[in-house]
């Protein structure tokens, strides 16, 4: 049984690599607005990679982290990307068998992921949410929690204390404390944690990973006091968090209090 279940371990964490390629694949090409369709190229020079040249983490060590056309620097994003999704998707597998959830359970997990690593990549890089992706996974998303049993009272309650929450921000603010995209964020929490609970849980781990963050910057003087940070780097961290461990967390804090 042990054997078997690190089987499909592992075979998860493959599984990961391949979608976490893929992943990379879109952010760039839903960033430069051009079709997710046809073969992947270099950004640099253009030139159609092979297929050898895109298996995921391999290619960028046998290749030594430079396109074989243009010999330009790979972005270490790419193997990044991969790892952390293929870890992910392993550890999701890990979590529904420990606690007992569906194949479609597991599958909401491993877009949720999904949907975490494209903007916490787009965010990063270029200061942007991809609104139309959080506006296409927010209605899947939907559709899985009311299949799962949610009340869909209880989803657009949530959705809109979530976007409230940023909404006001930015209103206070003139925009220049949080971005538009970040009230599409709180929408998109509010979706998949309909658990009231769990959605406040999330906006409050947000701004203290934040805060840690950028008091490490801060004391390195890597950044400067009132310097601009991404939120939805700290959003999609505390996502994952709460995606897994919330409920333990929220029972944990209530625990401390009754």
């Amino acid at each position: 049984m042990f054997l078997m279940e690190s089987f499909f371990i592992f075979f998860m964490f493959l599984f990961g690599l391949i979608i976490g390629s893929f992943l990379n694949c879109l952010i760039w090409r839903l960033y430069k607005e051009e079709t997710v369709l046809g073969r992947s190229y270099c950004p640099k020079c253009g030139q159609e990679l092979k297929w050898y040249d895109n298996i995921p983490v391999l290619s960028f060590i046998f290749l030594k982290g430079r396109c074989r056309f243009c010999n330009d620097k790979i972005s270490w994003q790419y193997p990044l990307v991969e790892i952390i999704t293929g870890l992910l998707f392993a550890f999701s597998y890990y979590f529904s068998l420990q606690n007992g959830l569906s194949f479609l359970e597991l599958f909401f997990y491993f877009f949720v992921i999904s949907l975490s690593v494209i903007i916490f990549v787009f965010d990063l890089r270029w200061y942007l949410i991809p609104v139309w992706v959080v506006i296409i996974g927010g209605i899947l998303i939907i559709s899985l929690n009311i299949f799962f049993g949610a009340s869909i009272l209880n989803i657009l309650l949530s959705m809109l204390i979530g976007s409230s929450f940023f909404g006001l921000q930015y209103l206070i603010t003139r925009g220049k404390g949080i971005g538009e995209g970040d009230i599409w964020l709180g929408a998109l929490f509010g979706a998949i944690f309909p658990d009231i609970k769990l959605l406040i849980l999330s906006i409050f781990l947000t701004y203290i990973i934040g805060g840690l963050v950028a008091m490490v910057l801060i004391i390195f003087k890597i950044r400067k006091i009132g310097s601009r940070l991404p939120l939805g780097i700290f959003l999609s961290l505390s996502l994952l968090i709460v995606l897994f461990f919330g409920k333990e967390i929220v029972d944990w804090y209530f625990s401390l209090i009754f």
